[in-house]
């Protein structure tokens, strides 16, 4: 196993330390017993010997010390090369159909950090001798640390001149007429090609800077493949990669399926000897910024590169492993516990998910939000509820599960619930730092407890997820049932004490109670939550919150739409324009003002006048579409492909654009996101009605008519419901 250290005074080592990974068959004894005679003839490359390994859904034995899970008795085999692991866990999967593989298909990097006791980014103190091998490595950090030291990255960032959230690959790009810009080391360097080839200038800055991280903006799939390809031309060595015996490496680009939805997952560039980090290819560097990052590859032990691309999930899931390879547990290729057999009415019941109710439509001062910290993670580790401890055989007088009469086992602890444990901690001590914590300190300290939000969002999922190893979905229907009684005690609780309740969501109540004060709604959250078992928190006390109804109906309340107004004047938006990726910058602006604006108010009659100084600055923006000052960016409409272009059967907008690209010789995938703009919505011909950003010449014009439209859309809201409830003249104000 290569390693790359970085001491104080920055000197890098290339270190060498031997690891040889370890993996487990089980099978018919005879089978077993010729494997291991099989692999008795390859002994520089393998060797085994017989051992006893646990199975979680093996039935558990009751002993002195507690329960314990069974016991298999398994062949473990160890790789005497870490770079032959996969191919001689392949040989061995086609040795015999009979056999079952544990532990086979992880990845080398954690498995090693799992040996080793480290992780990405940790302090280590390394013993080595004269050729860089490893003789000891000693870890001095832990990855449950607030405050720590990182290594001092030296850091070039790259990225393609133009508007950064459009993909280049739809249009002008790099070697197409748009500049490479670079900076490292405190200066910018922007290359075009009146000059010498990018190729050349971005060598000539990786051999001067030697940098440690490339951030870059679209270079897994534009920048780094076509330097490449123009360094290749030029017959120019293209350093990427500081180790100059390894390979770059490119993975392909996919579509699909996830809950419910079409996505797609870009190629990925990563470099060996140095990081390379795409912000536009990475959902936690675009979330959580790079301390986002370096706080989740810390905790899940997986490499940096991997850990920027991959999902949230498959951090969660290692980190379950981890704590199954450390417990002596086998590790399934594969999801290994099916789904207990239910009859119908048991599974219309179990199948369902968290408890709402609808909100009470209109404008409602003085409201306070209860949110319960953590919901189903707490569930999670408050009541053990993990997929092995669901159901188990040691525990036939466990309590039940309200309404489906699950037990939970109460001799073991949960694998889960002590991964999502540890989360919460960290999380809610990160917050505390928060609130003492100066301006630059607290940056940070935020996105590193965003970071823990979202591994903390997917463990839920994860406990019915399809494919989890260590899922099962009588799990995830336990936690939603936890999560419905609880809400529900919340609600009755809260109304016995006489608060009106207004809304409900899964995890939140919005409350009021006239003449109550803040020390009063304190001692009901302490109520819930002795009565819960779950933490519960004042999330914020409004002066206004305003639920709107359906955008088709009127009269229909919509759970998730709406805005409030806290005190401090800070706006919580759910389910308007400026929240949905697709709404063009021009109408998500005009609405986040329009907000601002009324966000001023105290009370109805303030919130009325306000309403009448939003609607000016509407009649501003409209004015500005009329005259055409207008940048054409504010007008990008953003849609993700559903399939690919030419199985659209219908001219929307979507597909319109989809097929402009297609026919100029971009290739799209399912999940892609294609911009345009609407130049005239009514027109009998389709390919006249859009038309794609990336093939936008400056004698296109917008359509007017339809942009104003699109501008009253997103201020309705601000008006809509609370014009019923005014008095006979404020009413004529509002409409």
């Amino acid at each position: 196993m290569k390693l790359w250290l970085i001491e104080p005074n920055q000197k890098r080592h290339q270190l060498i330390d031997r690891f040889a990974p370890v993996f487990y068959a089980s099978g018919p004894d005879a089978v077993l017993r010729r494997l291991r005679e099989a692999i008795a003839r390859q002994p520089h490359a393998l060797s085994c010997r017989h051992t006893e390994r646990i199975d979680l859904w093996q039935p558990a034995f009751a002993a002195n010390d507690g329960a314990k899970a069974g016991l298999c008795p398994v062949l473990e085999i160890e790789v005497a090369r870490a770079s032959e692991y996969s191919s001689w866990t392949r040989w061995v999967r086609q040795f015999d159909a009979s056999l079952r593989l544990y532990n086979s298909d992880l990845m080398l990097a954690s498995m090693y950090c799992w040996q080793r006791n480290i992780f990405p980014l940790a302090r280590v103190d390394a013993e080595v001798d004269a050729e860089g091998r490893v003789l000891a490595l000693e870890c001095c950090d832990t990855e449950w640390a607030l405050d720590y030291e990182l290594p001092p990255l030296e850091i070039l960032r790259i990225r393609l001149g133009g508007h950064r959230r459009i993909d280049p690959t739809h249009g002008a790009a790099f070697g197409q007429g748009a500049a490479l810009e670079i900076e490292v080391d405190g200066r910018e360097f922007e290359l075009d090609e009146s000059g010498e080839p990018a190729a050349v200038a971005f060598q000539h800055l990786l051999a001067r800077h030697d940098p440690d991280l490339i951030l870059s903006d679209w270079g897994d799939a534009t920048i780094l493949p076509r330097i490449s390809e123009q360094a290749a031309r030029l017959r120019l060595p293209l350093t990427l990669n500081r180790d100059p015996d390894a390979i770059v490496h490119q993975s392909r680009a996919r579509s699909f399926m996830s809950y419910g939805r079409i996505l797609f997952k870009n190629s990925a560039i990563t470099l060996c000897g140095r990081l390379h980090v795409d912000t536009q290819n990475s959902f936690i560097a675009d979330k959580c910024d790079l301390s986002g990052l370096w706080e989740l590859a810390r905790v899940t032990k997986l490499p940096v590169q991997y850990a920027s691309r991959t999902s949230t999930g498959t951090g969660i899931s290692y980190m379950q492993m981890e704590l199954a390879w450390r417990d002596g547990v086998l590790i399934p290729e594969q999801k290994a516990e099916p789904e207990d057999p239910k009859p119908p009415d048991e599974l219309l019941l179990a199948d369902r998910g968290g408890l709402v109710f609808t909100p009470k439509i209109g404008f409602h001062a003085n409201v306070v939000e209860l949110d319960f910290v953590s919901e189903y993670p707490s569930i999670m580790a408050r009541f053990n509820i993990s997929p092995e401890t669901i159901n188990c055989p040691c525990c036939p007088g466990a309590p039940r599960v309200p309404e489906l009469g699950y037990r939970v086992c109460q001799r073991r602890r949960g694998i889960t619930s002590r991964v999502v444990e540890r989360l919460i901690a960290k999380r809610t001590e990160l917050k505390q730092r928060l609130r003492d914590a100066e301006k630059e300190t607290a940056a940070r300290l935020k996105l590193q407890r965003d970071a823990l939000k979202w591994l903390l969002v997917c463990c839920f999922g994860y406990t019915g997820y399809k494919n989890a190893r260590f899922g099962k979905i009588e799990a995830h229907e336990a936690i939603n049932a936890v999560a419905r009684e609880t809400l529900l005690v919340a609600k009755e609780l809260a109304e016995d004490r006489g608060y009106e309740i207004l809304h409900a969501l899964v995890d939140s109540l919005y409350v009021r109670k006239p003449g109550a004060a803040r020390a009063d709604f304190e001692s009901l959250t302490e109520e819930i939550a002795a009565r819960t078992g779950l933490p519960l928190a004042i999330e914020a006390v409004y002066r206004y919150v305003v639920f709107l109804p359906s955008r088709q109906f009127a009269d229909v309340p919509v759970p998730n739409r709406f805005f409030a107004v806290a005190e401090d004047g800070a706006l919580k938006v759910r389910g308007l324009e400026l929240r949905r990726h697709d709404t063009p910058p021009l109408i998500a602006r005009m609405q986040q003002e329009a907000l601002d604006i009324v966000a001023e108010a105290h009370d109805f009659p303030s919130y009325a006048a306000k309403l009448e100084e939003a609607r000016e600055l509407l009649r501003r923006y409209e004015e500005s579409l009329a005259d055409g000052s207008v940048a054409i960016e504010d007008l990008i409409v953003s849609k993700r492909l559903t399939r690919e272009p030419r199985e659209y059967s219908k001219a929307n907008q979507t597909a319109i654009a989809a097929q402009q690209l297609l026919g100029s010789g971009v290739r799209l995938r399912p999940g892609q996101t294609v911009e345009y703009i609407i130049t005239d919505a009514r027109n009998r011909v389709p390919n006249d009605r859009v038309r794609a950003y990336a093939l936008w010449d400056g004698w296109f014009g917008y359509d007017r008519r339809k942009y104003t439209e699109l501008l009253r859309d997103a201020f309705e809201p601000l008006a809509l419901c609370v014009a019923e409830q005014a008095p006979p003249r404020t009413r004529k104000i509002l409409k």
